[in-house]
């Protein structure tokens, strides 16, 4: 069974305590102040809310599944820090999440915590579009709204952080969750009047997000164009996208928002071949079948007469997943051909290999790429995966530990090294990776057992018990921020 589901359900639990504790909670529209000189210090300094934020990550990874997909995580990671350049962002000490959820949201939290969900994907048809919400949320972030939000509270009392907390777990896992729908009805209420407070903000989010996306070289209409596409589905759908509750779209809006972008006219790119690759991940993750997949995206195919490299890439994996590799071999040297640098195809194919147990070849072309790459996310996990199809568990050991030194804040990395190390004998580091795993997933009663399992094997290692009691420090650390709350 994996981790997270033992992480889930204590974690719900503290959830709940916090939501019926805290003494400041917060909402997402809680994210839409204009920054009219920055008294929000006096509130709240940035360490603080960094600290915050990461403190609220926690309980939301242990209480929504998230996308492991190690290519659609880096996408998101290195597009937004993209426009992080380009925008009015001074801390861009960003984290990612990425929920498993087929509803259309995105979202900022205090201390620069993004989230995605795959539905964004299934809905912004171009890179711009999608480009567009992203530069909106960090505009949210660089405006330090949360924070100026706090001032407001101050009048007025409105719970906020809990709301958030609320809708975004309510939203990914399609409400059904009683509990959860009671607290967020007894918050209705205050958030309507916090959308009243918020609702010219978003406006300013609007235009801060249109100069970010003119200055990172998209073109500005693919805002209006994205808010002109919510609209549409708030017409038509009796229950209306989690973003649409939090970032409401009315005509007005859209017609300042097409009047701004009309005013930054000028060249910018509309859409990448990568990105339409990233949809195709996403919707042969929510089809029903790899079969109903690879059939729609043979359709796609030949409604535009074979060129289409999104839709046979899509195809492809399709075909791999379900079982049809011949096919799917044909149509990955048709990509390799047309696009042999890019990175997806090539562990598409790195995929295939491993499909048919043609593990040395999947290495040697893992290491190739990793040669020009050698920091890259999803070559370096795929080469552990090779390595553990192989059973070279110490191999395997040296590719995971090199990647939780990249990503240190990354509970996927922290789950793939602990079963890694665990096949590899190393017991003592089997603790520490699971330790790391629930501080990120929220649960600091099981980080907290883990380390006291990882000093009794650590013996008078001085060195070693050094560095566990100094994650324990960190583990009460992040108890009183907690319960600061």
């Amino acid at each position: 069974m994996r981790l997270i589901n033992a992480v889930r359900a204590p974690a719900r639990i503290l959830l709940f305590s916090l939501m019926t504790a805290v003494a400041m909670p917060l909402t997402a529209n809680e994210f839409n102040l204009p920054s009219l000189g920055d008294t929000s210090s006096s509130i709240m300094s940035r360490e603080q809310e960094y600290q915050l934020g990461r403190a609220w990550l926690s309980m939301l990874r242990g209480s929504v599944r998230t996308l492991e997909d190690p290519l659609l995580k880096d996408y998101v990671e290195r597009h937004v820090m993209g426009l992080a350049e380009t925008s009015q962002l001074e801390d861009r000490r960003l984290t990612f999440v990425t929920l498993d959820s087929p509803q259309l949201n995105a979202f900022a939290a205090p201390g620069g915590i993004i989230g995605v969900n795959g539905g964004l994907f299934l809905h912004a048809h171009s890179e711009a579009e999608f480009a567009s919400v992203m530069a909106h949320e960090l505009a949210h972030l660089s405006q330090r709204h949360f924070a100026r939000g706090l001032q407001h509270q101050q009048q007025n009392r409105i719970p906020l952080m809990t709301a958030m907390l609320a809708s975004i777990i309510l939203a990914a896992s399609g409400g059904g969750d009683a509990g959860f729908a009671a607290l967020a009805s007894t918050q209705a209420a205050a958030i309507q009047e916090q959308r009243r407070f918020s609702r010219q903000n978003e406006q300013e989010a609007d235009r801060i997000g249109l100069l970010n996306l003119k200055g990172a070289g998209y073109d500005p209409n693919a805002m209006p164009d994205m808010f002109e596409r919510l609209a549409r589905l708030s017409r038509f759908s009796r229950t209306p996208p989690e973003f649409l509750l939090t970032h409401p779209v009315n005509q007005s809006r859209i017609a300042d928002s097409r009047n701004r972008a009309g005013q930054l006219s000028g060249d910018g790119r509309r859409d990448s071949l990568y990105y339409q690759m990233m949809r195709a991940r996403v919707q042969l993750f929510y089809e029903e079948s790899p079969g109903l997949a690879a059939q729609r995206f043979r359709a796609l195919l030949d409604q535009h007469e074979g060129e289409h490299s999104a839709a046979r890439y899509g195809l492809a994996l399709a075909l791999i997943r379900s079982g049809q590799q011949a096919e799917a071999e044909t149509e990955l040297q048709t990509l390799l051909a047309e696009h042999p640098d890019n990175i997806a195809v090539q562990l598409a194919q790195v995929e295939l290999d491993g499909s048919r147990n043609r593990l040395d070849q999947a290495l040697t072309r893992l290491d190739q790429l990793l040669a020009m790459q050698p920091d890259n996310y999803p070559l370096l996990e795929a080469k552990a995966n090779m390595l553990l199809r192989k059973q070279d568990y110490r191999g395997a050991e040296q590719v995971t530990d090199r990647l939780a030194r990249l990503r240190s804040d990354d509970p996927d990395v922290w789950y793939l090294v602990s079963e890694v190390r665990g096949l590899a004998g190393n017991i003592l580091g089997v603790h520490q990776a699971r330790a790391e795993y629930f501080m990120l997933a929220g649960d600091l009663d099981q980080a907290d057992e883990q380390l006291d399992q990882a000093l009794k094997r650590a013996g008078d290692n001085f060195v070693v018990t050094s560095r566990i009691n100094a994650r324990k420090d960190e583990v009460a650390r992040r108890r009183e921020i907690i319960k600061s709350f």
